[in-house]
């Protein structure tokens, strides 16, 4: 229990908060929004609607695919994590976990991960994607040691929660027509500006380490200041892709619930980046966990309100 406890430690496993919530409010949608049954075969047609299976299954490849990503993202910052004042007391690099043993759990997550996408989806599109999911995860973390662009790289790996959540729902629809999965990609296309932002401010901690190390960051090319501006267009963004929704996906019934609850997203978004300043980083952890778990579970609970009263 003490081994599991230590894992679930190194893969920081409350931040699974961040992408779960955008994953369900995908699924809510892939659930509630009409299907035009007849692009499907009449044996195909009964896989769509509610299943506790799969939203079980969503569960699982969740916890499953970010598990994958963070010990793989250990294993290999374990160098660099040792140089970093910030970071040297991570598990791998203290001794309290083994590389041999986290390869071990990495291995065991992500066959659990290939297995959910089999056992609790009635479509095979889920193990299909399996494979290039995980790789675009873990690649992730090799990013910053070539590009600056790795918080969109990022981005772009927790954008695939909600476009895969579609797709494990509503596969064949969408292969059948391309176009049912426009609300899955704008929700997505949120989470990418979202994630790169905040991303970005939590990176603005070690931007002189990064410059001194070789790694790659906005913070670290451009300054703290530039990279807050560059975060807060990101989050501008965010705001902006939602609030079109409506208008660009008139098949998904959102209305004056949801509007509001755009509004108090961005006023969150505004508090975060007032917490956070180029002289004053000392409320980065708070931006980053606090106020962006609220946004998450916030906006899960707006859009179901409003597409099931």
């Amino acid at each position: 229990m003490n081994t599991l406890q230590k894992i679930l430690e190194m893969i920081r496993f409350s931040h699974t908060l961040f992408a779960l919530p955008f994953a369900l409010l995908a699924a809510v949608m892939a659930w509630t929004v009409p299907a035009d049954r007849d692009l499907l075969p009449v044996e195909m047609r009964e896989i769509l609607g509610f299943r506790w299976q799969e939203l079980l299954g969503l569960l699982l490849c969740m916890v499953f695919a970010r598990s994958t990503a963070m010990a793989f993202n250990r294993l290999v910052d374990r160098d660099v994590d040792a140089k970093n004042p910030r970071t040297e007391k991570r598990h791998l690099v203290t001794g309290e976990l083994s590389a041999t043993g986290v390869i071990f759990f990495l291995l065991v997550t992500a066959a659990g991960f290939v297995a959910s996408t089999v056992l609790f989806f009635p479509n095979r599109w889920p193990l299909y994607l399996a494979v290039p999911v995980l790789v675009v995860l873990c690649l992730y973390s090799l990013t910053k040691r070539f590009t600056a662009l790795s918080h969109f790289w990022l981005g772009a790996a927790l954008m695939l929660a909600p476009i895969c959540a579609w797709i494990a729902l509503r596969g064949p629809l969408v292969a059948a027509s391309p176009a049912d999965i426009l609300p899955a990609l704008l929700v997505g296309m949120a989470v990418l500006l979202w994630v790169a932002g905040f991303d970005i401010i939590y990176a603005c901690q070690d931007a002189e380490f990064d410059r001194q190390n070789g790694l790659f960051s906005v913070p670290s090319r451009i300054g703290i200041a530039g990279a807050l501006r560059v975060a807060a267009w990101c989050h501008a963004g965010m705001v902006l892709v939602l609030a079109a929704m409506p208008w660009f996906c008139p098949q998904v019934p959102l209305g004056w619930i949801y509007a509001v609850g755009i509004a108090a997203v961005a006023g969150l978004l505004v508090y975060e980046h007032r917490l956070v300043s180029a002289d004053d980083l000392q409320q980065v952890n708070r931006a980053f966990f606090n106020v962006n778990s609220v946004v998450s579970l916030g906006l899960l609970v707006v859009v179901t309100v409003d597409l099931l009263i």
